[in-house]
């Protein structure tokens, strides 16, 4: 037997769970006011998810996903995205899309559109849309136009270890390979597929090792160091846009929340798992090495969720306030030129709509 090839699975972190460095920090996060503007986002980004949760549950929102201990893997994919990348989400991406310019009244009206009579009472801009394992097909279609461009940009995509299992995403890394592609896959990895555990979802040892068999890089992440997904998020893109590579980035963490608030995870989850992956969650931990390095001070925290609350009340009333889009504009962004039928079905629901109101 002769070994033709070897394989190996880095695994990066750089502020552990006692908030101490054991790696430098990057250069472009040795400035305590980039990890201070990064840690504000974080705080923001719970603020909000905690109010979104409160707005179900008192029947002023729709069904809600919950980014709850997740925040370093979104807004440190969020923080290193370039302005002319693309970025290609899904359904727990608020913390990145809040720095891609996304209202986040404007996400509070996606998600309530069961509450507030229909989907299309967002604004007609938003850039959001929910797919659920499509997305990394997506983003090479997106990749493929930016290098027959000869574009110096990247195209990021996010999913959840659950999709990983799915065709789609593996048929996308083939090509991205194949292609050399200028795309970044991110798996999400909260060990939760909606109910079903990690260690039923795949026999793979790692989630970043399906990225072998497509011929790319594949990496895990620290999903609770943000300063680790920062860094290798930044460096997976660079690659992309300069070389053309392609990379698989798993990024671990734990789902401190209900897959859903149409979840009820109680039924499922072993009782003790979510406490004990609590001690490692991400604000905390950059908290700490901040005030340890006199970066950060409790006047600054008090202040900070201070303003925090006061920025999540008013995109509220934005929300609470907003006028919703007439039903009929569902139809108005499918195709440059609307098929009869669809026509048909509009002039129908105009119609309703007219009736209804007089």
């Amino acid at each position: 037997m002769n070994v033709i090839a070897t394989f190996e699975i880095a695994y990066y972190q750089y502020l552990n769970e006692a908030s101490l460095l054991v790696e430098t920090l990057p250069s472009d996060l040795k400035n305590p006011h980039e990890l201070q503007k990064i840690y504000r986002l974080m705080v923001l980004l719970r603020t909000f998810d905690s109010k979104a949760i409160a707005l179900q549950r008192t029947g002023k929102l729709g069904t809600y996903p919950s980014t709850r201990g997740q925040e370093a893997t979104f807004v440190g994919i969020g923080a290193a995205l370039q302005k002319s990348d693309v970025f290609v989400p899904y359904y727990r991406d608020v913390g990145v899309l809040m720095q891609r310019g996304v209202k986040l009244s404007d996400i509070l009206l996606y998600w309530g559109g069961d509450e507030r009579g229909n989907y299309s009472s967002m604004a007609e801009d938003f850039p959001y849309s929910v797919p659920v394992g499509s997305q990394p097909l997506h983003a090479v279609g997106i990749a493929t136009a930016i290098k027959i461009r000869k574009q110096k940009r990247a195209v990021l995509t996010v999913c959840g270890e659950g999709a990983s299992s799915q065709g789609d995403f593996y048929e996308a890394m083939n090509v991205a390979g194949v292609w050399k592609l200028p795309v970044v896959f991110v798996v999400s990895n909260n060990q939760w597929a909606i109910s079903v555990p990690r260690s039923a979802q795949s026999a793979s040892q790692t989630i970043a090792q399906k990225a072998i068999a497509a011929g790319l890089q594949g990496e895990q992440v620290d999903g609770n160091d943000v300063i680790a997904v920062y860094e290798r998020v930044s460096q997976a893109l660079k690659r992309a846009r300069e070389t053309n590579e392609a990379t698989l980035l798993e990024i671990i963490t734990y789902r401190q929340s209900d897959h859903t608030t149409a979840d009820d995870a109680s039924r499922y989850e072993p009782q003790g798992v979510r406490e004990e992956e609590w001690k490692k969650e991400p604000i905390e931990r950059l908290k700490k090495y901040l005030m340890n390095t006199n970066a950060w001070t409790e006047e600054q925290e008090h202040a900070l969720h201070k303003e925090c609350a006061s920025d999540v009340e008013k995109i509220v009333h934005e929300y609470i306030n907003a006028v919703p889009q007439a039903p009929e504009s569902m139809f108005d962004h499918l195709y440059e030129t609307l098929p009869d039928i669809y026509a048909e079905q509009r002039e129908h629901v105009s119609h309703k709509e007219a009736v209804a109101h007089g």
